[in-house]
């Protein structure tokens, strides 16, 4: 009968095995217990994060270089030690090739035993604690040495045999020497006891002086978490402590009050805007409804006519400023987003100007062709109307508009001029400020609501422009410069 093979079981890949066990360890933490205590378990100060990962890789140089120590170690000992062997073996084939060799030979320092075995396997000489023993002869073969089993010999710690081939006057000898290798784990022990408290002392001081250092390190960042949390929308005066360092803290601590400096700058210019809106709006309000409440109570129609044409400018001009308002408040939205569409604003600016040509006070145009700009054409054809409207409001007799090409910085140079009053250098900045007006355009029936070049500085601003008023002598100029598009 014929014997049956057993089934050939075939082995299971490593990529396949280690597949297995990532999918079975996240199958282990999606279990809600087993995550939730990994949750727990999982330290939540950068204080911990940083001590554990300080003494992680404290730990693993250590023991990288306690192993590659303990290996030198080793193996500079086991050669001193093999050297030794191999000096008396070789001593002992001299006195054999010299024919003097005797049946009990003495051991030198640090060998364990000695024995001579002639061609045929008999014992010719050896040392005295094993005299009488059979001879050692290799038990297998590892990497081209022979491994020799010296537990029969009675030795049970580590050794080295060292095997030397000699010449004597009966034929070849083989000699053995075994060498001891208790000073090599003596010293290795030692050694290792020793690294292991040196390293257990280095983890310590490492995680006290980590701890520590980071603990510092973090104060000031704990004390600008809790000014932080402690300031509400009423203490946007307050600012964080900075260190007196100059590192990325100190600079954090300087990013943080910049901020509450801009939260507070931006605080105060909406409750200034609020109130000034609700002042311009109360205003109006105020006059339309007297103006209704006496058309209700005059019988007189052409009375009545009157006090409802008042009540119908009133109204225009409320919804003027409820338009500007709504502007403001779209451009406050839009903050630093440009807008890219190419605008042709030689052609926006001619057809602006020739739109207002019916009005009482003439403009004079000097443009130049091919001037494209980036932006919206509605925006940029408000701001260049609220600086006409300014300029024919406070011109005598003339007002001018000019486009040019500055080629030396890459923008678009729009000056809007009118012959009347000068500003006064103390208001040139403050004339942009929101319902800001001077006393002698407060005065005027047809004066402005005082967003009309808030509203065009606005709208500047967002095209990555500017918009000033010119300090020389002369008409009043506005300029405005708007970069010019980039060619394709």
């Amino acid at each position: 009968m014929a014997d049956r093979t057993a089934p050939y079981d075939r082995p299971t890949p490593p990529r396949t095995v280690r597949h297995r066990a990532r999918a079975a360890l996240r199958r282990a933490t999606r279990h809600p217990r087993i995550a939730a205590l990994i949750h727990r378990l999982a330290p939540r100060s950068v204080r911990t994060r940083t001590t554990l990962a300080a003494c992680a890789s404290v730990a693993f140089v250590l023991l990288a270089a306690s192993a590659a120590v303990l290996l030198l170690l080793r193996a500079n000992l086991e050669r001193t030690v093999e050297t030794g062997a191999r000096e008396q073996a070789q001593a002992i084939a001299r006195l054999a090739a010299d024919g003097h060799l005797t049946a009990q030979l003495p051991l030198d320092h640090g060998t364990d035993f000695i024995q001579v075995i002639d061609a045929t396997g008999r014992v010719l000489a050896a040392s005295g604690n094993i005299a009488g023993q059979p001879p050692l002869a290799p038990t297998r073969t590892r990497g081209g040495h022979n491994s020799y089993n010296v537990h029969a010999l009675g030795a049970e710690h580590h050794q080295r045999v060292t095997t030397v081939t000699a010449a004597s006057p009966t034929g070849p000898v083989t000699i053995h020497v075994g060498a001891s290798l208790r000073t090599v784990d003596a010293a290795e022990d030692v050694t290792t006891a020793a690294l292991a408290a040196l390293s257990g002392l280095l983890l310590l001081t490492t995680a006290a002086l980590t701890w520590r250092a980071t603990g510092r390190a973090l104060r000031p960042v704990e004390a600008i978490r809790a000014e932080v949390a402690a300031i509400g929308d009423r203490d946007l005066a307050r600012r964080v402590p900075e260190p007196r360092s100059d590192d990325e803290i100190a600079r954090l601590a300087h990013t943080m009050n910049a901020m509450l400096e801009r939260l507070e700058a931006a605080g105060t210019r909406q409750r200034r805007f609020i109130a000034d809106a609700s002042h311009e709006l109360r205003s109006p309000l105020t006059v339309l409804r007297t103006q209704l409440e006496v058309a209700l109570t005059v019988p007189d129609p052409a009375v009545r006519a009157d006090l409802v044409a008042g009540a119908l400018q009133d109204t225009e001009r409320l919804q003027a400023l409820a338009t500007d308002l709504l502007l403001l408040a779209r451009l406050d939205a839009t903050g630093q987003e440009r807008p890219g569409q190419g605008v042709d604003l030689a052609e926006l600016v001619d057809t602006t100007v020739r739109a207002r040509a019916c009005l009482q006070t003439p403009v004079v145009l000097h443009t130049a062709a091919d001037i494209t700009v980036p932006g919206n054409p509605q925006w940029l054809g408000r701001l260049l109307t609220n600086l006409l409207d300014n300029a024919q409001r406070h011109a005598r007799q003339d007002v001018t508009v000019r486009l040019r090409r500055d080629d030396a910085t890459g923008e678009a140079v729009l000056d809007v001029s009118n012959d009347g009053p000068g500003i006064p250098p103390a208001d040139r900045e403050r004339i942009f400020e929101r319902f800001t007006r001077l006393d002698d355009a407060r005065s005027r029936d047809d004066g402005g609501t005082g967003l009309g070049l808030p509203i065009a500085r606005d709208i500047a601003t967002i095209h990555g422009g500017t918009l000033t008023v010119l300090d020389a002598p002369g008409p009043t100029t506005f300029r405005a410069r708007l970069p010019l598009a980039t060619a394709p």
